[in-house]
């Protein structure tokens, strides 16, 4: 979707952040039921794993030693 901001600037957002677009299947039959869709963890799983290399990242006893 696109708009013009209060400095006249053409702006940009993603259409499922509004009402005009249409509503996603999932939502629909998951009737709240599930607040997460599997593409969604799936990318999550994929940051996380990007993290494993970075200080500060793990949790504790992810070290290689039982805690």
């Amino acid at each position: 979707m696109y708009y013009h901001d209060d400095a006249g600037k053409l702006r940009s957002l993603p259409s499922a952040w509004t009402s005009v677009s249409a509503v996603d299947p999932f939502v629909v039959l998951a009737a709240g039921r599930s607040p997460f869709r599997v593409p969604d963890l799936l990318e999550l799983c994929r940051l996380m794993g990007t993290m494993d290399n970075h200080e500060g990242c793990r949790m504790p006893g992810e070290d290689g030693k039982h805690v």
